[in-house]
């Protein structure tokens, strides 16, 4: 890796006192992103720190000094049920990581966002006026949200609107279960709504990998009647009895699954002949109606749209994930990113450290950190979604398409 390069650096820590647990991660963070000769080529470009909620009431007191603790140019940070950082994760204890990287050449906007109410509607509040004329080559959001205050399927919408094929990758804070308890932090700001985030573009490329965990069973319909988010229809004949179709086909293990965690995908572009992993976005079915034929989906749903029955379990998001990091390993990424569902971790998968060790599998011991999140953001095709039970991970990597 040449020294134009971006190049990052993680640290983690466990101990009880949350002072001493930044101080350690943030110099460990350091150490590594050293160059080869142990010197330091000037300070981090970007400082992304994640915190426990098991520390309580000292997190907010904590996070006013991170500027400090942490020296960069752009710094930002949550709080998280539980964190990750290298090959290991930290569910529901006491931990803190640290991750730094540096970018030559790499354009970066630290943004502090929040939604205000006003008598014309609802409007987002902190995008600076200069980004809404252009976004530098490469433009990705890396975005932190409070889930009780920040409707971030909203601002996903306005993104596409006026930002088109703008990725956003993130996830929002769980490091609480009641309005107010999250904090975020962007430099020596400390807020308990909203959402912080960073624009990266320009010699850096962050390419997202969304493993949504499941697997497609039974064959692509087309969607010939819904309502709403009704499937009413399915190749002109009731969805119910289409999904009886695809069961009678099934192995025993399957019926299990449709049973306990049946899902439906929808093709994220229409636009091709076949589809495969990744092409769809996968909701939960949340019911059905035997007399009437109808299956409800988690998300609104188009007549004429793709869908295909998905099921999820430990298995397929193992195989998922992996396949998907697989795919990128060549382009060698500097760091990792990694934004996973706080239904994953030992509440899937029967051994601990699986999506931070798969990272580490498949794309070698690059500098990892993350969290377990209440929601994970990520585009599946060329739109962003705000998903549930999904690794979403922002890969860092250098552009070398060149001018």
């Amino acid at each position: 890796m040449t020294s134009s390069a971006p190049r990052c650096g993680c640290g983690t820590s466990t101990e009880a006192d949350l002072g001493t647990a930044l101080r350690q991660a943030a110099a460990a963070a350091r150490a590594e992103l050293g160059d080869d000769q142990g010197d330091e080529a000037g300070p981090a470009d970007i400082a992304i720190v994640f915190v426990s909620g098991a520390y309580g009431t000292a997190i907010r007191p904590a996070l006013e000094s991170l500027s400090d603790l942490v020296p960069a140019a752009a710094v930002i940070g949550g709080t998280a049920e539980g964190v990750l950082g290298h090959g290991e994760e930290f569910e529901r204890v006491p931990a803190v990581v640290v991750w730094l990287a540096r970018l030559p050449g790499a354009w970066i906007r630290a943004v502090s966002l929040d939604y205000r109410q006003t008598p014309d509607g609802g409007m987002f509040v902190g995008w600076p006026d200069d980004l809404d004329a252009s976004l530098p080559a490469n433009a990705a959001v890396l975005l932190l949200a409070d889930p009780f205050s920040f409707p971030v399927d909203a601002f996903i919408a306005r993104m596409a609107e006026e930002h088109p094929g703008v990725p956003i990758v993130g996830g929002m804070a769980s490091g609480a279960a009641q309005p107010g308890g999250n904090t975020l932090v962007l430099g020596s700001r400390t807020e308990d709504s909203g959402a912080v985030g960073l624009v990266v573009g320009g010699a850096v490329r962050i390419r997202p990998v969304v493993s949504q965990g499941c697997r497609p069973i039974g064959r692509p319909m087309v969607v010939t009647k819904s309502e709403e988010n009704l499937i009413v229809e399915l190749g002109g004949r009731p969805a119910l009895e289409r999904l009886r179709e695809v069961y009678g086909e099934l192995d025993a293990a399957d019926r299990l699954l449709v049973r306990s965690s049946l899902h439906v995908g929808r093709a994220a572009t229409e636009y091709r002949d076949t589809f495969g992993r990744g092409d769809f976005l996968v909701r939960n079915v949340v019911g059905a109606d035997p007399e009437s034929g109808v299956i409800a989906v988690g998300d609104g749903v188009r007549t004429g749209q793709t869908v295909q029955f998905h099921v999820r379990d430990a298995a397929s998001a193992d195989d998922d994930l992996r396949a998907l990091l697989t795919a990128q390993a060549a382009a060698r990424p500097a760091g990792a990113l990694v934004f996973t569902c706080n239904g994953r971790g030992l509440r899937l998968f029967d051994a601990p450290h699986h999506d931070a060790r798969c990272v580490q599998d498949c794309l070698g011991p690059i500098p990892t950190a993350g969290f377990f999140a209440q929601g994970e953001i990520g585009p599946i095709g060329d739109r962003t979604f705000l998903h549930g039970f999904t690794a979403s991970i922002a890969l860092v990597e250098a552009d070398d398409s060149g001018p």
